[in-house]
């Protein structure tokens, strides 16, 4: 009787013990949701950046000129990285032509893509696969009239209580006959971690 006891004692006590463990949960969130994990760029960082720009870009005069009456064709050169972390610049870049593109004041020219584009031009020229009146004709894409260009630089400063991260991101519009920056801005993000100290 003792034995069953003790069996069912701890047969019990690690049902409990099992309960009790922390399992993994999977949840969708909200992706304009502040992300405060830590201070290296992040999310949020990402959307400000691009959002700040994209909206200045739009509301200058400028642009108010260049696009009144014809939507001129512009690409999107990525943007550098001057930071000391690994950050997807790429993602900056995309969120920028994106949010330009939807405003429907430019057209853009991919030169991430024309060497997937020259492949099937010559595909459809040379292969004897495609109908020569139906091919695509070489000689008659359009280049672009802008580029916007740019770069993300930090500051980093810490010491053993606190950490301090300062981001800068400039972007510029240059006219490519002239070679004349015809636009420029930049925004800023100030970041800091530091221990909080809790009474009881």
């Amino acid at each position: 009787m003792k034995k069953l006891i003790m069996i069912t004692s701890v047969a019990l006590t690690l049902t409990l013990v099992a309960g009790c463990t922390n399992k993994s949960v999977v949840r969708y969130g909200d992706a304009t949701e502040v992300e405060t994990t830590d201070i290296s760029f992040g999310s949020t960082d990402l959307q400000k950046v691009a959002g700040d720009m994209t909206d200045s870009l739009l509301v200058s005069p400028v642009v108010g000129t260049l696009t009144a009456n014809t939507r001129p064709i512009m690409f999107v050169e990525s943007i550098k990285n001057k930071t000391s972390e690994h950050i997807d610049t790429e993602s900056i870049t995309d969120s920028i032509s994106t949010k330009l593109l939807r405003s429907g004041k430019f057209r853009f020219v991919d030169m991430g893509r024309v060497a997937a584009a020259r492949k099937q031009l010559d595909y459809q020229q040379s292969s004897g696969m495609v109908d020569p009146n139906k091919a695509m004709q070489f000689g008659k894409q359009v280049g672009a009239q802008y580029m916007l260009y740019g770069n993300l630089a930090s500051i980093v400063k810490s010491n053993k209580d606190q950490s301090d991260v300062y981001y800068k991101f400039t972007l510029r519009l240059m006219d490519l006959e002239s070679g004349l920056v015809e636009w420029a801005d930049e925004t800023e993000i100030r970041k800091t971690k530091g221990k909080e100290f809790v009474s009881w």
